[in-house]
């Protein structure tokens, strides 16, 4: 079994050094997880990788254009199938994946993982002791999070699966999947006390709860911050502990957010 990173060249502020497409092989058979942007370096680079092994699959974590945008041509140069959750603007899967599915590599199997919260129709794969884990788990730092109460959930799946390795779609392999799980858990947790305590504090909008919450954060990623912080909210409101009507607080009147481009993440 072998696993080989193949790192896009497309660094910025949303994808830290590039998106990570990986490349695993067993006996002689490989498939390519998240090929990432279309870059024709990037595609050659995995088809380098790739060399004399027979391609059974292009699999995706989540549709995002950093890590989906390449997928179908790939797979049609390929000829295999482009597999993932769901559809999305750049990216048709020939099948749609679900939690248990499995995609036979040579002597391995690729188990399918549903991991909602990053994105709603979020996959991990898991392939031996390894983990890849998209944009649900990150080497080096948090993640945004669209849908918060699936989002810890889905980490809580994960814990004790027995997995030695996480292979993440930005930043460096993790060692000690549990501890870096509970990292991620208890730094949610954290920020949810945080803006518990800024409503009790008076804030009435997102910006002004990423104002007090994110003090530490440089102000270019404020606008990311208020997109978790919109998921927490969502997650009081349906437990019923804030009725703050986070759908329409006006954030511009708020707090200046730089203007930046989210399409990557």
């Amino acid at each position: 079994m072998k696993i080989t990173r193949v790192l896009a060249g497309n660094p910025g502020m949303f994808t830290g050094r590039g998106t990570n497409s990986w490349v695993v092989e067993s006996a002689s058979k490989v498939a390519v997880i998240d090929p990432g942007p279309s870059l024709v370096e990037h595609e050659e680079e995995i088809l380098t990788t790739i060399g004399e092994a027979e391609p059974v699959a292009v699999l995706v974590t989540h549709c995002h254009l950093d890590h989906v945008e390449m997928a179908n041509a790939l797979a049609d140069k390929l000829g295999v199938e482009a597999l993932g959750s769901c559809p999305g603007p750049a990216f048709k899967p020939a099948r749609v994946l679900a939690d248990g599915d499995r995609i036979e590599v040579g002597e391995v199997s690729i188990e399918v993982i549903d991991t909602p919260g990053h994105t709603y129709h979020h996959l991990c794969y898991r392939f031996g002791d390894g983990l890849f884990t998209g944009d649900h788990i990150m080497g080096g730092s948090s993640v945004i999070v669209e849908h918060m109460s699936e989002y810890l959930e889905s980490l809580e799946k994960l814990r004790g699966i027995g997995v030695t390795m996480l292979y993440p779609g930005h930043g460096e392999p993790m060692e000690d999947p549990d501890e870096v799980i509970d990292w991620y858990v208890e730094h949610r947790l954290e920020r949810e006390r945080q803006i518990v305590g800024a409503l009790e504090r008076g804030a009435r909008s997102i910006g002004e709860i990423v104002e007090i919450c994110y003090q530490d954060v440089d102000p270019i990623f404020f606008l990311m911050a208020g997109r978790s912080v919109g998921a927490h909210l969502r997650k009081l409101a349906s437990e019923g502990l804030t009725d703050l009507p986070f759908g329409s607080s006006d954030w511009s009147s708020r707090v200046v957010f730089p203007s930046v481009s989210n399409e990557d993440e």
